[in-house]
Formats: C-alpha cells, structure tokens, sequence
C-alpha cells in the first residue's frame, strides 16, 4: 500500500464505474411488477396491520425456516427484545452474547434491565467462541444469544449442549443469516426463539422495519403473540404488559414476494464470495494475478451454508483501503469498529476494560465488499483490482 507515512499518493484507478455497497434498485427492477401488485393488493383490501398478508406470510416463512411458528413483528431489534420478554428476563438478570456484532442484541438485553455479559469470538468466524462461554456462566444467567454473523451460523451444536447442560434458554440472533444452516438444520430452529431481521439490506429485506421471532413452543408462540400486540389477551384487555412490536401489511406482502425469490439471491451471492476468492487468491484468469498475505478471505466451516449477507475480509490498514476504494467509486462498510463491551453505554456494567482481544482485532481490521446478487463479474474484477492496486 502507498503509506501516507511515507510520504507516497495513492494511485487512482480511472474507471467511473461506480460499484455501491448495494443495489436495491436494481433488485426491485428484477421483480417490480410482483412487488408492484403485492403493495396495490394491500391497498385495495385496506388492510394495513397485521391481516392476511402477515398471516400468510408467518406460514411461508415458517416453511421456509422449517420451525413450526414464525411470528412477524415491528423489526429485528424488537425481535429480540420481545423474545427476551417472553422469557421473563428483568433486571439483574445476566444474558451472555457476542462482543462483536451489531448494538441492537446487547441493547435489548440492556433495555430490560438486565446485564449483557460479553464474549469474545472465534478469530476465524466472527462468531461467539463457544468454549469462552461456560466460564462466564452465573446463577443469575438467564439465556445465551450467539449472532450468526455475516451469514454463517456460530457453532450452534457446542453452545446447544452447554446451554442444555445448564439449563440455560437458547436464543438465536440471526438477523444476517435467513437461509444458513448446519448441516441442513435452519438459523432460528435451534434455540427455543430465533431472532430475524428484514432491514433493507438483509438478504431478504423489506421496504422498512421488519423483524421475526421463530419458534417450535406452543406456549412461547402463544406469548409472543400476546405481546407484540399490547399484552392483548383479547381487544383492549392486557393480561400481561407487551408493546407495539406489529408486523404491517405492506412490508409483509413485499417479504412474500421476495421469499420466493431468495434461494436464487443466496446462490447468486455464493456464487460471487466463490469468485472473490478464486481472483484473490489466482485460481482462476483473474485480472491481476495476487495472492497478497495482507488480505484474508471470510472462512466457511464444513458442513455450514454460508449465505453471504456481507463479504468481510480482513486487511491490513483498513480505514486507508476504506477511503482509497470510496475516492474509487467502490462502496464498502466498516461493520462494528467499536466491540459492544467498550460501547459508553455499556461502561456500568465493569467490562469496558475486559480484555478481549479477537473482538477488538476484528474491529480494527475487517472491511464488507459488495457482494449483492445483481453484481457482474466485471465489477467483482474491478473490486479486486482496485484493491490489488492499493497494496502494489
């Protein structure tokens, strides 16, 4: 890389292509239509909360999840936090989870009042590391939240079996991952609740907030219906306090839509982690023949589908790789560059100073590249050139 510290520019790629972050537009173009009608459907029936468009929706993406009830609410923020309520998690409470992921899982623990207990990750995954777990485990841990980050499941088979051995509830955080699996057993069908979340950018993302809470329990379904919706028992009687965690109409009938089209997306998205790796590493007739030690490629676990809602690699001088690809015209994302445990927010609860050195590592050196499944093998090449070029 030209070092600013060396007094060296950096060397600019004259290419005006512009290759975003991401391309929503071009995905509603492929399937405008069908959203088009899905959104006219809604109006016409004037139904806008809830209604049968969620209802069906619920039934599909509980097919698809392979979990026998899917609950949509409001966003995967308040996902997680009303699974968290359904447990009956309150203040003193202990909930162990990542260190390094998005604030919203910590957050809702936080919000309850509870203490998010941290845990640092596997160098390799980025996700929670499992045998850092159990040293944590108090009498007043009430569940454990692993992310499956990025889109690839942590290590659901070791922390089922402490959480098991423990008799400690199981929620999944898996708002990246809709559509991974364990040796063909889904994301959010291994714990009592998944979590989902239907962000815009997520590999099935809505048109707004979105979220869902999976789960096989009659009696978890039955409360988290009771709570998304006011603690309704029936209309305008609460047996228990809930909230406005509701699911609209219109971003449900575009999720139908979409579901129907994501094994294809997820494929596609394999399809361009497979190319990233084989133009880095020269497996292929890449543009620039590299196999550069400064950049590593995301890792698969065997026996694990990963479904690449971010390609991250992991560089070295990463906010210089950051702008020198902006001043190229190639989105990327610098995702969680503060660990949750050192977030201000967090500082009460004594482990702002806790020592964990992979999370903090990861912050300071991986970058997401565009890997959305409208991309060409031009631009991916072009990706790879322009960061071939900033290490030469």
């Amino acid at each position: 890389m030209p070092e600013l510290a060396r007094g060296k520019t950096f060397r600019m790629i004259h290419d005006t292509q512009s290759i975003p972050l991401v391309d929503l537009k071009k995905q509603y173009n492929s399937i405008k239509t069908e959203i088009d009608e899905a959104i006219q459907r809604v109006l016409d029936s004037q139904q806008f909360i809830l209604g049968p468009e969620v209802s069906e929706f619920e039934k599909e993406i509980s097919t698809y999840c392979n979990v026998k009830y899917a609950i949509g609410v409001s966003s995967g923020s308040d996902a997680l936090l009303v699974a968290l309520m359904a447990l009956d998690i309150k203040p003193g409470d202990e909930v162990i989870t990542s260190s390094y992921s998005f604030f919203a899982t910590a957050g809702a623990i936080a919000r309850l009042g509870a203490k998010p207990v941290f845990v640092d990750i596997e160098a390799d995954t980025y996700n929670i590391d499992p045998n850092k777990i159990e040293e944590l485990i108090t009498s007043r841990t009430k569940a454990i939240i692993p992310v499956h980050l990025y889109g690839q499941m942590a290590n659901m088979d070791e922390i089922s079996k402490i959480a098991n051995e423990n008799s400690i509830d199981l929620i999944e955080d898996a708002a990246q991952s809709i559509g991974a699996d364990i040796n063909g057993l889904t994301a959010g069908s291994f714990g009592k609740m998944g979590c989902f979340s239907f962000f815009p950018t997520k590999n099935l993302g809505a048109y707004g907030d979105g979220g869902l809470v999976t789960t096989n329990n009659d009696q978890v379904a039955k409360k988290l219906l009771t709570l998304r919706n006011h603690g309704f028992s029936k209309k305008y009687h609460s047996e228990i306090l809930g909230g406005n965690f509701r699911l609209d109409s219109i971003q449900a009938a575009i999720l139908r839509v979409k579901l129907r089209h994501l094994n294809k997306w997820i494929a596609s998205r394999q399809v361009n982690a497979s190319k990233y790796k084989k133009f880095f590493s020269n497996q292929n007739n890449s543009p620039k023949k590299q196999n550069n030690p400064k950049i590593r490629m995301p890792v698969e676990t065997p026996g694990y589908k990963h479904v690449y809602n971010q390609f991250v690699v992991r560089v070295t001088n990463r906010d210089e790789l950051y702008k020198y690809l902006k001043n190229n015209n190639i989105g990327s994302e610098i995702y969680y560059p503060i660990p949750l445990n050192q977030q201000p927010c967090f500082n009460a609860n004594g482990q702002a100073n806790k020592s964990l050195p992979q999370s903090e590592l990861a912050a300071k050196e991986t970058i997401a590249l565009p890997i959305y499944p409208e991309m060409t093998e031009s631009m991916i090449e072009k990706v790879v050139t322009t960061i071939s070029e900033f290490y030469s």
